[in-house]
């Protein structure tokens, strides 16, 4: 007699909220125990709608990725699910944030020789795209010459505000869009919050973002693209003919909530897909627990099931400890430079030349000075940004503005100085870009300046009588030395909630980046930007992640049975630590050399992970130990991994998941000689008979490295073999920099392969 109570016990709980205070509504992501489920229900959707939430609230169902749904619920329902037996977790829905055509070429790509050719050029492999949508007739999704979409592929082409079965190809072969959650949270404008002003309830992008990334990973050659006159050349993705999936989770303006990307996740996995590129993280700085985090939950559910997921570092940097998307079985992909840049001179009246960069394109002031001003001398923080409303025509019309960057758009301060009269604008960065510099497609004259240039800038403005200045542009440059330069913005680290594990884990493009563009906004995406553009140049790391997510599909198509951390493996051992100048790559906020807090494995190059020799496997049952390891208990791990964890009475070290890097924490408080030992796995995926011998890096005073044994010989019959990294530090004449650490890494060779591991050492207290 129980049953009928319980099948009607949510409605008569629902009844009950109609006279509750507190009515407020609001989405939560709920994790639940699938094997609970009482066998009268048919579907867990059923047995969710009949006992857990009212069918209308429910707004995803899970069952691949993430066992569980989403719903918006009162209060009165959270109180009463957080306490159900059968519910494991209950997350709040977050809104997450963007990260926001010589790079083929910078990689060590080139046609007909290397990765490119051995592998097709991606044929066939599947990559999902979760970003703003896609805006299809761009020549970078032509699906000219490709072959029948792979039978494996299970996706649909979902149609919706100009977006028709039409606009899918053997290029673009999947597209969903994915809005509940987005509707629960922005429940304003347009159907269900939906601004159908700005936006399209379709997977056809209005943003510009995701189109950007997508062809960045993927893109078809495109002769003759530049962005109204700059990087003109060839544009083309790194892996020209794979497939693209299109999973639109972010809207313009809006964000993209955790809802949503679970969705997808669940989706993309069940669709087929072989890469997932998620140019998203939090938008707090704040990293959450693995268990906490939709991203880490749904990625480990794709990588589980054989799914590679490259991932943003974020744009905090220069900060310490400002990486995201940090659980270990993601790729957490950090910005470095290309050797493109696109100069802007400053001339100052007393005949001084200052250096930046610009990408306006529209009418020059052909070497005329105009009066210079910097409107923030008086102190109000709003006038030196040139917030909006904040300039006064009185002071700036007819003249060159200074703009401190921060705060607003950089873009949007050209339309403020614009708007009060203003001839053009540099834009001076401060202490905390410092001399990291993107460029713009600004809507007047204008010019992005360094912090030390831009005090220049100021110190003559305020002490010249009559100051003047003109901006001459000089279009695109390539073979600029140095590249690749750590961007300024590029997330760091350590890792905030599991030193143990080095991230970001390596670098690619992520400045001045030339892809496709939608022709839904202008290049600034500024509502009073009328261009429209086939391409457009962006900046971020969620310009350097597709990079990498077009670098797994070209590996995974050369080799089908490599394993996601096989292919990050082979990424980061090979990647590089040097510049074009064959020097240390060095940090574009301070001009210092870099460390792998900074770029974890190295600068991406393709030319070398397409043969690492040795890689670094890592299966789900290492990733379980890893979550004992860091104290999480079988309920935890389950709300991750989909099913009970059992781990070991003796907890597992962190620091000895099988990861290509090794991060050593002391305690500071110790004093004297202290001393780790790190146990790693080599797989041999080169010449079957081979024989490696280690070397290691001086990590100077204080700090010794062994590693024994110090041969590994393979055969036939022996694939794997065990080796233990001994560190020893002593506190008494240890020396770290000014990041905490101290820096290094021990490398094996065959004379053919050189297999490269970052070490790092700290010393840190928990918490």
């Amino acid at each position: 007699m129980a049953l009928p109570l319980l099948l009607f016990m949510p409605f008569i709980f629902s009844f009950g909220l109609a006279v509750s205070a507190d009515q407020t509504v609001k989405s939560y992501i709920v994790r639940v125990d699938s094997n609970s489920k009482p066998s009268i229900y048919p579907t867990h959707y059923l047995w969710y709608s009949s006992e857990f939430a009212d069918p209308v609230r429910i707004l995803h169902t899970y069952d691949t990725v993430f066992h569980g749904f989403s719903a918006a619920l009162t209060q009165a329902q959270l109180y009463y699910l957080r306490r159900h037996p059968s519910v494991l977790a209950v997350l709040e829905d977050r809104r997450r944030q963007l990260h926001t055509t010589r790079s083929p070429q910078f990689l060590g790509l080139r046609i007909q020789r290397g990765l490119w050719s051995e592998s097709d050029y991606g044929s066939d492999v599947i990559i999902g795209i979760f970003d703003t949508g896609i805006w299809p007739e761009r020549r970078s999704f032509s699906d000219k010459n490709l072959g029948p979409v792979p039978s494996r592929w299970k996706g649909v082409c979902e149609t919706g505000e100009k977006f028709t079965p039409a606009n899918c190809n053997r290029k673009i072969i999947g597209a969903r869009f994915f809005a509940k959650g987005h509707e629960v949270a922005i429940p304003g404008g347009g159907l269900g919050g939906i601004n159908e002003t700005v936006e399209f309830r379709s997977p056809r992008d209005a943003d510009g973002h995701g189109t950007h990334t997508a062809s960045t990973a993927a893109g078809r050659y495109a002769f003759k693209a530049s962005m109204d006159g700059y990087a003109p050349g060839i544009a083309k993705g790194v892996a020209p003919k794979a497939r693209l999936a299109v999973y639109k989770v972010c809207w313009k303006d809006s964000g993209c909530f955790d809802s949503d990307i679970l969705a997808a996740f669940d989706a993309a996995v069940n669709d087929g897909v072989d890469v997932i590129s998620i140019s998203i993280g939090g938008g707090d700085g704040i990293s959450s627990p693995y268990y906490l985090d939709p991203i880490a939950i749904g990625s480990y559910g794709a990588v589980s099931r054989g799914v590679f997921v490259s991932s943003s570092a974020g744009n905090d940097g220069p900060s310490g400890m400002s990486v995201t998307n940090l659980a270990p079985w993601l790729t957490t992909v950090g910005a470095g430079t290309i050797d493109r840049n696109f100069p802007a001179d400053v001339i100052l009246g007393d005949g001084r030349k200052v250096s930046g960069v610009s990408l306006y394109s529209g009418q020059q002031l052909n070497g005329k000075m105009y009066p210079i001003v910097c409107p923030g001398k008086t102190g109000a923080l709003a006038t030196s940004l040139c917030m909006e409303n904040s300039l006064d025509s009185v002071d700036v019309k007819g003249k060159i503005v200074i703009c401190d960057r921060g705060s607003n758009p950089r873009v949007a301060k050209g339309l403020v100085v614009k708007k009060a009269g203003g001839i053009g604008m540099i834009l001076a960065n401060g202490a905390t870009n410092g001399e990291g510099l993107v460029g713009d497609a600004h809507l007047i004259p204008a010019c992005a300046l360094g912090a030390n240039e831009g005090d220049l800038v100021k110190s003559y403005v305020s002490s010249a009588k009559f100051p003047t200045a003109t901006i001459n542009f000089q279009g695109t440059i390539v073979g600029v030395k140095p590249a690749p330069v750590v961007a300024s913005f590029s997330g760091r680290g350590p890792n905030g909630l599991n030193p143990e594990i080095l991230k970001p884990d390596i670098i690619a493009p992520g400045v001045n980046i030339l892809a496709a563009w939608t022709d839904a906004v202008g290049p600034t995406g500024l509502d009073a930007d009328n261009r429209r553009t086939e391409f457009n140049i962006l900046s971020g790391t969620s310009m350097a992640c597709p990079h990498v997510s077009g670098a797994a599909a070209l590996l995974k198509s050369a080799h089908p049975d490599w394993s996601p951390a096989m292919i990050r493996s082979a990424m980061m051992t090979t990647a590089s630590v040097t510049d074009n100048r064959l020097q240390a790559m060095t940090d574009e906020a301070t001009g210092k050399p870099s460390t792998p807090y900074d770029f974890g494995g190295g600068n991406l190059n393709l030319g070398l992970a397409m043969d690492p020799g040795l890689v670094y496997e890592l299966t789900n049952e290492d990733y379980v130990n890893f979550m004992c390891s860091i104290g999480y208990g079988p309920k935890t791990i389950q709300v991750i991994t989909r099913s009970p964890a059992s781990c070991a009475m003796k907890r597992p070290a962190p620091e000895n998941l099988n990861y290509p890097s090794i991060a050593a924490l002391f305690p500071s408080s110790k004093y004297g000689l202290m001393s780790k030992t790190f146990i790693r796995t080599a797989t041999n995926v080169g010449p079957a008979n081979s024989v490696y011998r280690v070397r290691t890096e001086p990590m100077g005073k204080g700090v010794s490295v062994t590693v024994k044994p110090s041969t590994l010989v393979f055969s036939d019959r022996v694939k794997k073999q065990r080796f233990v990294v001994t560190i020893t530090a002593d506190s008494r004449s240890l020396s770290l920099d000014d990041t905490g650490a101290v820096f290094g890494s021990f490398s094996w060779s065959d004379e053919s392969h050189v297999v490269r591991s970052p070490i790092v050492v700290t010393q840190s207290d928990p918490l």
